[in-house]
């Protein structure tokens, strides 16, 4: 009977685990492909501190000496992308890289890292006509716009504490920030951004001095591009 209760209390101790271990997955950060309006090519360290589970990376075609070839992109800017790739790319080496629905980008390898290169575009984009181009599908079906990333102070509510906070990047459903005090998961809270409108949400994850607030509604695309690119607007 010792026994028995032995391995019941150890059964215990692992289920207990592997739900702290599940709750602190569902706190992670998905990631996802960054845009700038940076004119600047991405480089290796570049990357965001939050430890990440769940892959979600827009999908390119590079085309190099070897041939087309799938790649992930993780980070796009006016000047140029950094991407995960599958074969070898030497520093120097001619490339173009096609996104769904545009035409193909000129560039060459910058650097090379591991499975991640940086690719410097011979001619800047317009990552604003991008984004607009990426949010209307064949079909007609609108997703949401991907993350951006954005340098601004903002201000957090929460209950009777006001929070002075620095955005990172930001979506149609949610912003990143960075905090000097740590935000209370599942807290109700009011992001107040300059120039915008006040935007009510959930604290979903908090780590590392930076947190992830989920919008209670999708901001309208017009609306955050215009605030995005106000000489645009």
């Amino acid at each position: 009977m010792a026994h028995s209760r032995s391995v019941g209390r150890g059964g215990h101790r692992r289920a207990c685990a592997m739900e702290e271990r599940g709750s602190a997955l569902s706190r992670e950060e998905h990631e996802e492909t960054i845009f700038s309006f940076s004119s600047d090519t991405p480089e290796p360290h570049e990357r965001r501190r939050a430890k990440r589970h769940i892959t979600i990376l827009r999908v390119g075609s590079l085309i190099g000496g070897r041939g087309r070839e799938l790649c992930l992109i993780r980070n796009i800017s006016g000047g140029g992308l950094m991407a995960h790739v599958y074969s070898r790319h030497a520093v120097g080496d001619r490339v173009a890289i096609e996104l769904k629905g545009n035409q193909p980008i000129h560039g060459f390898v910058k650097w090379a890292e591991a499975s991640n290169i940086g690719i410097q575009f011979d001619e800047p984009v317009d990552v604003a006509e991008m984004l607009s181009s990426q949010a209307l599908l064949d079909n007609g079906w609108t997703p949401r716009m991907p993350r951006v990333e954005v340098d601004r102070l903002a201000t957090v509510r929460c209950g009777a504490r006001l929070y002075g906070v620095n955005t990172r990047d930001i979506s149609q459903g949610g912003v990143k920030v960075e905090t000097d005090e740590p935000l209370l998961t599942g807290s109700q809270v009011m992001l107040t951004l300059d120039g915008f409108r006040p935007l009510p949400g959930v604290v979903r994850w908090c780590s590392d001095g930076l947190a992830g607030i989920a919008f209670h509604q999708t901001i309208p695309f017009g609306e955050l591009m215009a605030w995005l690119m106000p000489d645009k607007g």
